[in-house]
């Protein structure tokens, strides 16, 4: 049987649409490890808008920065998933052992595995010291609380978008939702988005949660019932302007961003952006009416509330409520009649391609999640 090259799935970081495997740099021939060093092969992987999001802000948020491809002008999308250790040199990371965590698209990684305890370890690799702490965790599955065997292909597409929409919605209640009677998020079918309005549901005392769908999507977004309202697009400007307003934009689109600060102008009392889902129509946000935008990096929120009391819920605290609410959203993902998400597997380099380019294109089923094997 011939053993596949391995090698890494690169994007161009300024067209995109242009993709090509890269020989993978953690691969064993091509290098060996050094003393502390671990290698993980890589099992499966979920591949979400979200990965969009990082590939789209890949410069301005450092994404590009956690997996280097070693070719000037690619670039390799970081990935939730599913990794075994093959090869050691740390005396307390054993081989065999299956972790989740950060990933490149491709076959190995190897970390530089440091503050190493019963839950997991960090990659403390130099390129990787000065970026968001919360993605250099590699977490051991045996000693996970959240990990399921059977529910892997969910944890994977939907545990990182959560801990996303978790803090999103503490960020709002935090502040009060900025004095707003009702809450507007774009790309609602998302899955980032539609967990962001499961928290917001759960609240008695928030405001009105309003979903901005395309028509395709509009049937689909309605039957989630964590909505109040699901409209399309181009219904926005239906609605009440003097109604004091939050944008939640996951969608990124700079021409509905203008829209929607254009409609509500003073109203609008603040304009919380998130993802790039409709990467394409990204663009600048000078010069807008209302607030300017802000970007919400979910990191920053959680670490804030990692901190230990009275600032902080401490991460013992913070873990206790993400894991309540994590088990609440998969009641409701995984219910018998009507499933939000059902998982997809594809194997190979030209199912990764494939995978990738219907996500670039906005054409996979909101209700599938991608999971992918090198």
């Amino acid at each position: 049987m011939d053993i596949p090259t391995p090698t890494r799935f690169g994007v161009s970081r300024t067209d995109l649409h242009a993709t090509y495997l890269l020989p993978d740099p953690d691969a064993p021939a091509a290098r060996p490890l050094r003393e502390g060093e671990v290698r993980l092969q890589v099992q499966t992987f979920a591949l979400t808008a979200n990965n969009i999001t990082y590939a789209a802000f890949g410069d301005r948020m450092k994404y590009w920065a956690f997996f280097p491809s070693g070719a000037e002008g690619w670039g390799c999308i970081p990935v939730w998933g599913f990794a075994e250790v093959v090869e050691s040199r740390h005396a307390e990371v054993a081989t065999g052992q299956r972790v989740y965590g950060y990933l490149p698209m491709g076959y190995y990684l190897v970390v530089q595995a440091e503050r190493v305890n019963a839950r997991g370890f960090m990659d403390g690799a130099a390129h990787r010291r000065e970026l968001a702490a919360i993605y250099n965790q590699l977490v051991f599955c045996a000693t996970d609380p959240a990990y399921d065997p059977a529910l892997e292909g969910q944890q994977a597409v939907l545990r990182p978008l959560f801990t996303t929409s978790f803090l999103i919605d503490d960020f709002m209640a935090e502040h009060d939702f900025f004095g707003a009677r009702q809450l507007l998020l774009s790309s609602a079918s998302s899955k980032t988005a539609y967990g962001t309005a499961f928290c917001l549901a759960r609240r008695t005392d928030g405001p009105q949660v309003l979903g901005l769908t395309s028509a395709g999507n509009l049937d689909y977004t309605r039957g989630l019932g964590c909505y109040d309202e699901a409209l399309r697009y181009e219904d926005v400007q239906t609605l009440d302007p003097a109604v004091p307003t939050v944008y939640i934009d996951y969608a990124g689109d700079a021409g509905l961003r203008r829209t929607i600060h254009q409609h509500f102008g003073p109203a609008l009392t603040y304009s919380c952006s998130v993802g790039g889902s409709h990467w394409e129509a990204l663009g600048g946000a000078g010069g807008l009416p209302g607030p300017r935008p802000e970007l919400f990096f979910a990191p920053a929120q959680g670490k804030k509330r990692a901190a230990p009391p009275p600032e902080g819920w401490g991460a013992a605290g913070l873990e206790q409520r993400l894991g309540e609410a994590w088990s609440a959203l998969m009641q409701r993902v995984n219910a018998p009649a009507n499933p939000w998400l059902v998982i997809h597997h594809a194997q190979g380099a030209e199912a990764m391609r494939a995978a990738y380019e219907q996500l670039l294109a906005g054409r996979v089923d909101p209700r599938a999640g991608l999971m992918l094997r090198p």
